[in-house]
């Protein structure tokens, strides 16, 4: 390896990934390694990879393979996370170059493999700890976001949907200490950070180890943090969220007034074939709580159409249930067969055009359902916070507490800070976004 030990680390996938990337960068950094600007600059490539969405691992192969010929100079290159877990030792044989494999429940070990790899090893893999109930708990978190902190609270899922593979890629649940979350939150807020975002795969999951508070208490105590402006929680599962939750957000005016309660289907056929542990009548019932807080709290949530044996009418429930719900945004995706995961073993009968056209279909209807609810916040004033800004439209980038994206004009010859708070009044509204005039 070069003299200087520099290190390139790109990232896929969701807001987990980056934060663990945040945590790599971190320990990289402790360990004498300067981050660079391309694969060119690094004496060490690091991909962190996401294997939620087909061919996802198609992508890392293909990055490897267009990097590979700096392996010659004597840059190394490790692949990280999901695809790294799910593929394993493959990854030598496929891309023999690769000289580091390590799954999230081996960062903590990351110190140890990295002096191996300066030692001179070509294969090296963090790959059996799958079942660990250790977290990975960095004191050098590099945070990478100027105005939005992370702490992941839980690792890993029990639940086993049919459709995911974060069970055999992250490993079991396992929660961190109450204390050593505050702390954290404590420690961000003294860095000048205001909001926090709380991560797990299954965050209402959280079971405190030191058994002092479960997460509507966790929640609670966060957002009590001096110095937090705002909290937001991501993701939950329909069938751990409860009332105290709702009831926490009423209470705790820094808990931010949005929930993303995935919800995969509107049939409860097909949420059984999910093994999502919950019906539609369930769903509906955690949906009411919600509507009955005093604060308007802003619904989004996950959908997969085309799951295996989902009938037309199946997808017309799910369909039917937008309109119950209205939900402020919808992450909708195409059902694709993930490895090790007992939805490969039913027959996907569905053909790929239709699938296609369904998903068209969902995200069309949800995008009226959109404009009608923003349409509802014309003339008012929100406070937004700023995230940074678009010099082609001279506009300021924020979002709202209630995670709607905004757009506004400002009177001042030099835009607000990320990070920032601005009151905005809404002058006018689009399906995804509103647009305003700060105040």
């Amino acid at each position: 390896m070069a003299t200087e030990k520099t290190f390139y680390l790109e990232t896929f996938g969701c807001q987990m990934n980056a934060h663990d990337s945040e945590k790599v960068i971190g320990t990289l950094r402790r360990q004498g390694y300067r981050q660079v600007e391309s694969e060119e600059e690094a004496s060490l490539i690091l991909y962190n990879t996401c294997s939620i969405r087909d061919k996802a691992e198609h992508k890392v192969f293909n990055r490897l393979n267009d990097h590979k010929k700096l392996y010659k100079t004597g840059t190394r290159f490790g692949v990280l996370g999901c695809v790294a877990q799910q593929e394993g030792e493959n990854i030598f044989a496929r891309a023999p170059y690769v000289s580091l494999v390590s799954g999230s429940a081996s960062y903590r070990k990351l110190p140890g493999m990295l002096a191996r790899l300066e030692a001179g090893e070509t294969h090296i893999t963090g790959l059996d700890d799958c079942q660990t109930s250790e977290t990975f708990e960095s004191g050098d978190t590099a945070r990478q976001n100027p105005y939005r902190a992370y702490i992941t609270i839980i690792e890993g899922c029990d639940n086993f949907c049919a459709y995911c593979v974060v069970p055999y890629t992250r490993g079991r649940e396992r929660s961190r200490a109450s204390s050593s979350v505050l702390a954290e939150a404590r420690q961000i807020a003294d860095q000048g950070y205001t909001e926090i975002q709380l991560l797990g795969q299954n965050v209402n999951s959280y079971r405190d180890p030191e058994r002092k508070r479960g997460f509507a208490e966790l929640l609670t105590a966060v957002g009590e943090v001096p110095g937090i402006h705002r909290v937001r929680f991501m993701t939950s599962h329909p069938r751990d969220f409860t009332r105290e939750i709702v009831a926490a957000i009423d209470a705790v005016p820094s808990l931010c007034d949005h929930v993303h309660l995935p919800v995969q289907s509107g049939s409860s056929r097909i949420l059984q074939r999910m093994n999502r542990e919950y019906s539609r009548d369930d769903y509906l019932e955690k949906i009411s709580w919600i509507k009955a807080a005093r604060r308007h709290i802003s619904i989004s949530t996950d959908i997969i159409v085309g799951f295996p044996g989902e009938t037309a009418e199946d997808f017309m429930q799910t369909l039917d249930l937008l309109s119950a719900v209205e939900y402020d945004c919808v992450f909708g995706f195409k059902y694709s067969g993930r490895p090790n995961t007992p939805a490969l073993t039913m027959i996907d009968s569905i053909p790929e055009a239709e699938k296609i056209e369904r998903l068209q279909v969902l995200l069309d209807k949800q995008r009226e359902i959109q404009r009608v609810n923003y349409a509802k916040h014309l003339g008012q004033v929100i406070e937004v916070m700023v995230e940074g800004f678009n010099a082609a439209r001279e506009q300021v980038i924020g979002r709202s507490s209630q995670n709607i994206p905004v757009n506004f004009t400002c009177a001042q010859l030099i835009a607000p800070a990320p990070g920032s708070y601005q009151l905005v009044k809404i002058t006018a509204t689009h399906p995804n976004s509103l647009v305003g005039e700060a105040v």
